[in-house]
């Protein structure tokens, strides 16, 4: 990943709780006929000095079969930067636009999972991420488990030992506290993900 060292984030605490609060994102892996790409929730389980990613796939998508060299790319929030934004830009109007975003890119060596109780470990961790906050849980104990077992045959699993973990976040660190200030304001009123950005570019965020 190119990180200019102001954005380069390698906090493994940081970057998990962010994939953590991403959860879906684009799994890429290099094979001689190319790369093979599919969109998925992805969980970062284990110790934080033995990280393995899970995902799992339709037993239908050739992903599966395609072990080998892997990166998973967690795309966080993302939005323009108006030139607008900047005090510095009535100052000098030596500003021109950017984009501000937050990614995370773990790589490793990707491998099928076809075990029915890592599945149903796996398939369990994932859903109580998710539904962990809400007032009524969901559970896949809720289910019946003839259903639940019907299901998880048509799926596989995936899974990596994380071998590098690292992430950028262009958030204008490198930019004065001014202008920081403005594009925090420009953000704010600029959608979900704008607003995400402004809060991490404000004090504390």
């Amino acid at each position: 990943m190119y990180a200019p060292a102001a954005f380069r984030e390698d906090r493994v605490a940081v970057l998990r709780k962010a994939a953590r609060d991403i959860m879906f994102g684009a799994l890429v892996t290099q094979t001689d006929d190319g790369p093979v790409v599919t969109h998925v929730p992805m969980l970062l389980a284990g110790p934080d000095d033995a990280l393995v990613l899970e995902t799992h796939v339709a037993r239908g998508n050739p992903h599966w079969r395609t072990p080998g060299p892997t990166v998973a790319i967690f795309q966080g929030p993302h939005a323009y930067v108006s030139p607008a934004f900047y005090p510095s830009k009535a100052e000098t109007g030596k500003v021109v636009p950017t984009w501000t975003y937050i990614v995370i890119h773990a790589q490793g060596m990707l491998a099928p999972v076809q075990d029915g109780d890592w599945l149903h470990a796996h398939v369990t961790r994932i859903s109580d991420a998710m539904e962990g906050d809400r007032a009524t849980p969901w559970a896949v104990a809720d289910a019946p488990s003839d259903y639940i077992a019907s299901l998880q045959r048509g799926i596989v699993g995936l899974r990596m030992p994380v071998a590098r973990l690292e992430g950028a976040w262009k958030v204008n660190q490198h930019k004065p506290e001014a202008d920081r200030a403005g594009t925090a304001a420009g953000l704010a009123a600029a959608g979900e993900m704008g607003a995400a950005l402004a809060r991490v570019l404000r004090p504390g965020g």
